[in-house]
């Protein structure tokens, strides 16, 4: 009898090490050809999540349809109520667990609290990945007080984190900033060396391929997909580092670190995503608002809570805890206000910037006092959508999330049936 083979074992952390120094690149979504014709009407996605939620009781309407009664905290859009709607009775599957849902609201991976779970791609980069890089930036995922290593909107089709940007500076200078010759060469120098490494990492993938039994081929064969599509991503990248950025009139943000005044930093997030689309950096925009880690706050510029937003959620009916939670949900409606009425304000080629832009806020958390993941509120504004009414699903037997999630897909012109847990579309009520 033949002695049995062996196979050198391939070192998982040089795999791992490769890896790792892309994820932090831009454009790491999948690839059309670069500059690719744009859409005439482009379509934008906004999403904004609170991963602490808001109060339940005065942020749920009592009645339905297009006459409802705007409840105390949604009182501040009163005047902008024929732009929005609201849903109640909607949730992710099996997306329990309390905090540990804040990663899934754009994911609806379910178990996030057995063991070996592992997140799915997110809304924004199963988007992005359809509809390629016609932007320079596919998607960018931005954050307010966030803990950049362990929470994020954005995961990729492995269910890696994609880390938040959390500096409006930084972000702005990314968009604008033109760098010198001599910097555009050196990243121009680290993007061939990125992919040099994917050249030797495919290489030696494949000295042994043949040695491997069926399934560890098949799931080399998807690895080196995945590394096939980083290489297109890179030439795409290469050839947008090449192209001249967009000039704004719009000065530098003063970056804001104090966690504390976590309302102004949303402000100014919200103000660089609309800024993102303006001038065409991108058309997908996620935003996490990590109240989670956020300490003492300040409501506005005369008020603050007497401790940190996880503290707070936890209010246990105290009647100050709900008081200061209350003015805080409001203050979010006044900035969403805001952002919506500025998006209506601005046009691109003679249509309004909002009727292209799906404007999604919501939570991960229907009720953080319980720790209860289902009836999340959802509002959505803009993208030329019917709005003004109130949808109210069954709050015991809750509608899958993913079904709206389904209806943005097809507004951004992605031809998607299905995501997530869905079980069909809103179009009929939306569309």
């Amino acid at each position: 009898m033949n002695a049995p083979y062996t196979v050198r074992p391939l070192s998982r952390r040089r795999f791992l090490r490769s890896a790792g120094a892309l994820v932090a690149l831009p454009l790491l979504e999948a690839f059309r050809p670069a500059f690719a014709r744009s859409p005439e009407e482009p379509r934008r996605l906004l999403v904004v999540s609170n991963n602490l939620g808001f109060l339940p009781k005065p942020i749920l309407p009592k009645n339905t349809g297009q006459g409802y009664a705007l409840p105390p905290t949604l009182a501040p859009l009163e005047d902008i109520r024929s732009r929005f709607t609201f849903l109640s009775g909607v949730s992710h599957p099996d997306v329990n667990g309390g905090h540990s849902a804040e990663n899934c609201f754009l994911t609806a991976a379910r178990g996030p609290t057995k063991s070996g779970f592992r997140n799915q791609i997110s809304l924004d980069q199963f988007a992005a990945e359809k509809l390629g890089p016609l932007t320079r930036f596919s998607s960018l995922n931005l954050g307010v007080n966030i803990d950049k290593a362990n929470r994020s909107l954005s995961w990729t089709r492995d269910g890696v984190l994609l880390p938040a940007e959390d500096n409006a500076l930084s972000l702005f200078r990314r968009m604008f900033v033109q760098g010198n010759p001599e910097e555009v060469q050196a990243q121009l120098r680290r993007i061939e060396e990125r992919g040099s490494v994917l050249d030797s990492l495919t290489e030696n993938t494949r000295e042994f391929s043949s040695q491997l039994g069926a399934g560890d081929r098949s799931r080399l064969d998807q690895y080196l997909t995945s590394v096939r599509e980083v290489e297109q991503r890179l030439q795409s990248a290469r050839e947008w580092e090449l192209r001249p950025k967009p000039v704004t009139a719009h000065p530098e943000p003063v970056d804001i670190a104090d966690k504390k005044r976590i309302f102004e930093k949303l402000d100014l997030m919200l103000e660089m995503a609309e800024l993102a689309f303006e001038s065409d950096s991108t058309r997908i925009v996620t935003l996490m608002v990590d109240a989670f880690a956020t300490p003492a706050f300040q409501i506005d510029a005369s008020k603050a809570t007497t401790e940190g937003y996880h503290g707070l959620s936890h209010h246990g009916q105290a009647e100050e805890k709900v008081r200061q939670l209350a003015e805080a949900d409001r203050q979010q409606m006044v900035l969403f206000r805001k952002r919506v009425l500025s998006l209506a304000a601005k046009s691109e080629s003679g249509v309004p910037l909002l009727d292209r832009t799906l404007f999604l806020f919501g939570t991960n958390m229907g009720d953080a006092n319980t720790h209860d993941n289902t009836n999340l509120p959802v509002l959505l504004a803009g993208g030329g959508l019917k709005h003004g009414a109130h949808h109210a699903f069954k709050h015991d037997n809750n509608l899958p999330l993913s079904n709206l999630f389904v209806t943005l897909l097809q507004r951004l012109g992605v031809p998607a049936e299905s995501f997530g847990s869905s079980t069909g579309s809103l179009n009929h009520l939306l569309v």
